[in-house]
Order: C-alpha cells, then sequence, then structure tokens
C-alpha cells in the first residue's frame, strides 16, 4: 500500500470542512487537485471513504473509521519528525561565548546551566575575558557570540559588529562599614572628591562610563590601584586601601567581609549587550542561546 502523508492530510481537511472547495482553500490546493488526491487514497485503499452530492462532501462509515484515528498519527509523526529535527539541526552542536567578567559571574553560570536543561546535545563553552579581548574573539570568529557592557561608543561601535540590549545597570559606591560615606543610603558622584579610589582598569567595559561620569561630576579623586577583578577590588577596600566604584552586577561583596555598597546619584547606567558580527549567521545552536541568554537576561 503506498498512502502518502500528502494524500491523508488532505483527507483531513475535506473531512474537517466536509467539502472539496473549502478544503482547497484551507490547504492551498484547487478543488480538483483535492478531490483527486481523495480518488487517490480511496484507490490505494479500496475503499470509498466519502459520499459526494452537489452540495456537501459526507464520510462513509469506512471515512468515519479512518479520521478517528490518522489525525492522531499524524500527530504523533509531526511530533516526532520536529524533535528529530530539533536534536539534529537546531539543538546540536558546539556554541562558544566570551563575556566580559562581572558578567560572566553573574549572569553566565545560569545560562550554562539552563542550557544544559533545555538543550542537552548542545555544548556550551564559556570564556571569560576583558571586554577588549571578547570584541576581538567576536570578530576573529574564535566565538559564536560575546555579552559585554555598553553603551558602545567610538572604535568600539564598528559597523562590522551588531548589538542587541540585554539589561540595564548603574553603578554603586563600595567602603567599609567605618567608612563615612557607609552612613547615607545615596552616596552624590561629588561625595568621592577627594578619595582614595580602587578601580577597575581600562580593559574592564565599565571604566570608561565611570570615568565620564565622574569628569562630568567634577569630581577629582585618586586612582591608588586598578586592578582587572572585582574579588580583588574588594580585598584591597577591605584592607583600607580606598573605595571603589562598581557597577551593581559586580556584587554581591564577599560573604562575611565588612564592606557595603551605596547607590551613586545622580544615576548612571551602563548597558549589558549581546554582541555578534553583523555579517556572520548564528549556526542553530547558537541561535538558540542568544535567545536563551535573552530571556534569562531581560529578568533581571
Amino acid at each position: 500500500m503506498n498512502v502518502t502523508l500528502r494524500q491523508l492530510r488532505v483527507f483531513i481537511e475535506v473531512a474537517r470542512l466536509q467539502s472539496f472547495s473549502r478544503a482547497g482553500d484551507e490547504i492551498g490546493l484547487t478543488q480538483s487537485a483535492v478531490s483527486r488526491c481523495v480518488r487517490e487514497l480511496e484507490a490505494e485503499m479500496g475503499v470509498k471513504l466519502v459520499d459526494r452530492t452537489t452540495r456537501d462532501v459526507q464520510l462513509t462509515d469506512v471515512g468515519a473509521n479512518l479520521i478517528a484515528t490518522i489525525p492522531r498519527l499524524i500527530g504523533d509523526l509531526d511530533d516526532a519528525l520536529r524533535e528529530i529535527r530539533e536534536i539534529g539541526e537546531q539543538r546540536r552542536g558546539r556554541v562558544v561565548v566570551a563575556a566580559s567578567p562581572t558578567v560572566a559571574c553573574r549572569l553566565m553560570p545560569e545560562v550554562v546551566a539552563a542550557c544544559g536543561r533545555q538543550f542537552p546535545y548542545v555544548t556550551l563553552g564559556l570564556r571569560d575575558d576583558v571586554q577588549s579581548d571578547v570584541l576581538r574573539k567576536v570578530r576573529s570568529g574564535e566565538v559564536d557570540f560575546g555579552v559585554v557592557i555598553g553603551p558602545f561608543v567610538g572604535a568600539l561601535a564598528a559597523e562590522d559588529l551588531e548589538t542587541e540590549l540585554l539589561a540595564k545597570d548603574s553603578f554603586c559606591v563600595v567602603v567599609r562599614g567605618d567608612h563615612p560615606l557607609a552612613a547615607r543610603d545615596e552616596v552624590p558622584w561629588k561625595a568621592l572628591d577627594g578619595e582614595r579610589l580602587v578601580m577597575l582598569d581600562h580593559a574592564s567595559g565599565s571604566r570608561p562610563l565611570i570615568d565620564a561620569v565622574m569628569h562630568e561630576q567634577g569630581v577629582n579623586a585618586r586612582i591608588v590601584q586598578e586592578l582587572g577583578h572585582p574579588a580583588t577590588v574588594f580585598g584591597l577596600v577591605e584592607a583600607g586601601v580606598g573605595v571603589s566604584v562598581l557597577p551593581w552586577l559586580a556584587l554581591p561583596v564577599p560573604a562575611g567581609s565588612s564592606l557595603l555598597a551605596r547607590s551613586l546619584v545622580p544615576r548612571a547606567e551602563r548597558t549589558v549587550e549581546l554582541v555578534r558580527r553583523r555579517d556572520r549567521s548564528l549556526s542553530p545552536a547558537a541561535e538558540a542561546v542568544w535567545t536563551l541568554i535573552r530571556e534569562l537576561g531581560g529578568d533581571r
């Protein structure tokens, strides 16, 4: 028996709509093509499935028995084919994502765990790099895409990169509990004037933004240390070397420490953005991870 899926799908629509012409309109075939499909199905099965009249179409008893079974079977087949397609094409492969350190330590662990649950056939590799290296690896194709700090200005806003906003973040001052600024609920940027600052270095995506705000606010502070990772910054602040300005995403402070974070006002924002090469399409697996990060990051 050589029954085709096309014949069965056409028959289902004819049975549902009780009309060759309406079934044709629904599935994009002419009335004669629909009628021919049903005749071919009847000939292949050796039974009559519909009684045709001048006004409508009625199922025979055999046709009614068939229509009670085949929609479920075709639905099961569609589900199986969809699952195979997702495993074989859209949800299998290796995806490598580079992320700036504060993003890598706060957002990406959740992404890696969720990817393992939702896409078990995708191997997700994470690279935590300073922002300049993230952008370089995106451009060179070493990674599929990146998660970085914005907004992009100047050379970073190159035409070869495409970005998508993921979340917004603002800045805080991190101080020891015995520092005078710790007594305030909010700290004006101007209150940093004269302070010794322990800062992330210029490889951080946040540092240019912080410098710009301090210049705008007329802050005259002395930078005594510039470091590559927030954990080291926390240690020096707790040791009394100075205070620090960090994005909230770099928190929480280490458990058991004497450090406190206070909002800086007026509020200055940075963005967290997905970045990819404009001229290169993502693989289906990478596209799935991109969408997953967008969903998880958008909840923050």
